[in-house]
């Protein structure tokens, strides 16, 4: 597992996942989210020398962690554009697909990037430093109704109205710039503990920033197409909102709320995915003593039929 890099992200559920992928030896992998690469060396220690791994991060950072094997190969993109830029690489299907949606350790702890409170700096909180949207943008420029729907949908955020409508009126004054003036700004309108309240409030703004609910929507609808039958799709989430996602998809093979019936009253979406995990599985407790940062991961996987 020579390359990868645990001082930049620790690899959450990483035997848990790679028992769900099923390793073929000879396959071919994807690792959406390669980050550190802790999960792609571990998935590349059970290929021999015919199987290939593509590893997609768009944080330009992660490509530091490129791993010197030639059987890996680094696409610097988000993984939204998984099947234009494999089959770009001559794949047009593969054996298992990764992603683990989380944030890495190095973006929370390099303040320049502006995600977390525990540091001053920018509002920025880009994982792709190429896209234009920053945290800033949005605060300074996005409608009461638009900030109150992101608080809400995407940070849980108990009093999401009351704190768009306060923001919209503070900006008028004096643009939101910095973490700590943002912070400083809105201090009146925490509500319970101050720690997790920021928290979600960041949250809400890095999912709106980098888009990150469409981008898994658009990850989950291509897998059925490029999974080779009985190739699998391992998903670890750590909001709500995306497990319920991965969830529906993998049930139903479509996010429509309810799936049009055929004459006898069964759905008539085609059943592309079998779930292998009837229930997420979860950090153990010896895994969260390490990495206190797990608790809230949910790992899903399902395979093509």
């Amino acid at each position: 597992m020579t390359g990868s890099s645990p001082a930049y992200h620790i690899p959450v559920l990483l035997s848990e996942a790679m028992d769900g992928l099923n390793i073929r030896a000879n396959g071919i992998y994807v690792d959406c989210t390669f980050g550190g690469g802790g999960h792609s060396a571990w998935i590349l220690s059970l290929l021999n020398k015919e199987g290939q791994l593509y590893g997609f991060d768009q944080d330009a950072d992660a490509k530091t962690n490129a791993l010197p094997d030639e059987r890996f190969h680094f696409i610097p993109h988000n993984f939204r554009h998984l099947l234009r830029l494999l089959r770009l690489n001559g794949i047009t299907s593969v054996d298992g697909i990764l992603a683990d949606l989380g944030v890495s350790s190095h973006q929370f702890d390099d303040a320049s990037r502006g995600f977390s409170t525990r540091m001053d700096a920018a509002l920025d909180m880009r994982m792709d430093k190429r896209q234009e949207l920053t945290a800033a943008e949005i605060l300074n420029s996005y409608s009461e109704q638009d900030l109150h729907r992101i608080f809400e949908q995407y940070g849980e955020v108990t009093n999401s109205k009351t704190l768009a409508r306060s923001i919209v009126s503070l900006r008028i004054a004096t643009a939101f710039r910095t973490i700590s003036g943002f912070t400083q700004a809105i201090a009146r309108m925490v509500k319970g503990n101050p720690n997790r309240y920021f928290a979600q409030v960041f949250q809400a703004l890095r999912i709106e920033v980098n888009d990150e609910i469409m981008a898994l929507r658009e990850l989950l609808e291509q897998t059925p197409a490029i999974l080779k039958p009985g190739g699998r799709v391992a998903i670890i989430s750590f909001h709500s909102l995306e497990d319920r996602m991965v969830k529906q998809f993998f049930r139903n093979g479509t996010f429509e709320e309810k799936a049009s019936l055929d004459p006898y009253g069964k759905t008539s979406a085609a059943k592309t995915l079998r779930i292998i995990t009837k229930k997420p599985i979860t950090p153990s407790a010896v895994e969260l003593k390490i990495n206190p940062r797990a608790r809230s991961a949910k790992l899903r996987i399902a395979e093509k039929i």
